[in-house]
């Protein structure tokens, strides 16, 4: 996770997103991450992608774990230690779903729109910056 959390948060630092929306999202895909660690089955590996699609940060987890049916969120006290992960991925992005099959795995998709420091290139490109980019 520290590599996950590395990449992403420098990539996102470096277009310019603003520190707090990159806070939020390295939180909630440390959240998921963990989920996956915790409950997929120990030998699976997981992969994560992220995007940026129309001003949107897209991340998708995947796994190839045991999946899991029924209720997605349980009646967890605001104070416990675990059994949180998803109430908090959902307080700090935009969308959160999931799509998983028993003894195929899960998707976790998190989305959450972008802002912006105010010098941002990412934000205000320069049109010579788009005339290169490609």
């Amino acid at each position: 996770m520290p590599v996950i959390r590395r990449i992403l948060g420098d990539t996102l630092r470096g277009l310019g997103v603003s520190e707090a929306c990159v806070a939020d999202i390295l939180v909630a895909i440390s959240e998921a991450c963990t989920n996956v660690v915790q409950h997929a089955d120990e030998t699976s590996r997981y992969e994560v992608i992220a995007g940026i699609d129309g001003g949107e940060c897209v991340l998708k987890i995947v796994d190839r774990g045991q999946g899991f049916t029924g209720e997605t969120e349980k009646n967890v006290h605001p104070d416990s230690e675990s059994g949180r992960g998803i109430t908090i991925m959902k307080a700090l992005v935009d969308d959160v779903s999931f799509d998983s099959r028993p003894d195929s795995g899960t998707v976790v998709y998190l989305q959450k729109r972008l802002s912006w420091q105010d010098e941002s290139h990412a934000r205000h490109p320069h049109p010579e910056l788009l005339k290169t980019a490609g």
